[in-house]
């Protein structure tokens, strides 16, 4: 019976030799541990450093943003590229186009096909052509007068009648635009004669002015703009070529 009591002891004994060296071996002061296991920074010691010195800014702009990125990704607080926008000026829906100069047109004239019964011009049309290398635009109606070969200051205003409402006018770098003139119709056969009782008057050139376009002299290449009554009526600038 002593016997089995003693061996009892030793078991126990050896169960708590066996569980403190145990204990020993997971110290972190152990040396084959250390040599075994990759050296880690303790969970507290690197909270610690992130409180004490939180990311600068620096940091988190250095990187550029990009469209496709993750959604944490930090905003960038640099300067945002500049953008130039579309000049609106040619073509640009809203742009600005300038008035036509005197000097970007060219102007000449030629019968009408659509005009009155007579032996006069009866009707005639302006022909207005775009000589610069810039759109531009014409606006209203003419204003119209009677005149000798090269002497455009010595003329004779005839009294517009306007007809058609007026509208801005878009002609493009070699491009055309127009204005038509209706006299009051000169009859009979010679001199003619005007159903008013006047007497009827040729002028070899007409000088017409538009707004803001200056005055131009015309010609016709076929005879006379011979008319009554010095009166005339004159449609405003148009983008379609009268008949």
């Amino acid at each position: 019976m002593q016997h089995r009591t003693t061996v009892r002891v030793t078991a126990s004994a050896a169960a708590v030799i066996a569980a403190a060296l145990s204990l020993t071996a997971c110290q972190p002061g152990d040396g084959d541990a250390a040599a075994g296991t990759p050296a880690k920074t303790p969970t507290t010691a690197s909270a610690g450093a992130t409180a004490s010195h939180p990311a600068t800014p620096a940091a988190e702009t250095s990187r550029p943003a990009t469209g496709g990125g993750s959604p944490h990704t930090a905003p960038t607080t640099s300067a945002p590229a500049t953008s130039v926008p579309a000049s609106a000026g040619s073509g640009a829906p809203g742009g600005t186009v300038p008035p036509c100069a005197a000097t970007a047109l060219e102007a000449s004239a030629y019968q009408a096909a659509d005009r009155p019964s007579g032996t006069g011009v009866g009707a005639a049309v302006i022909q207005f052509t775009n000589t610069s290398g810039k759109a531009c635009t014409l606006k209203g109606h003419p204003t119209v007068a009677g005149a000798g070969n090269g002497s455009p200051q010595h003329n004779r205003p005839l009294t517009v009648t306007p007809t058609g409402a007026a509208a801005s006018v878009r002609v493009a770098p070699g491009g055309k635009a127009w204005v038509k003139l209706t006299f009051v119709q000169v009859q009979g056969e010679g001199d003619g004669y005007c159903v008013s009782g006047a007497k009827p008057v040729a002028y070899p050139t007409l000088v017409v002015g538009l707004p803001g376009a200056g005055a131009h002299q015309v010609a016709l290449s076929d005879g006379l703009f011979a008319e009554c009554d010095n009166k005339v009526t004159a449609t405003a600038v148009t983008a379609v070529k009268p008949s």
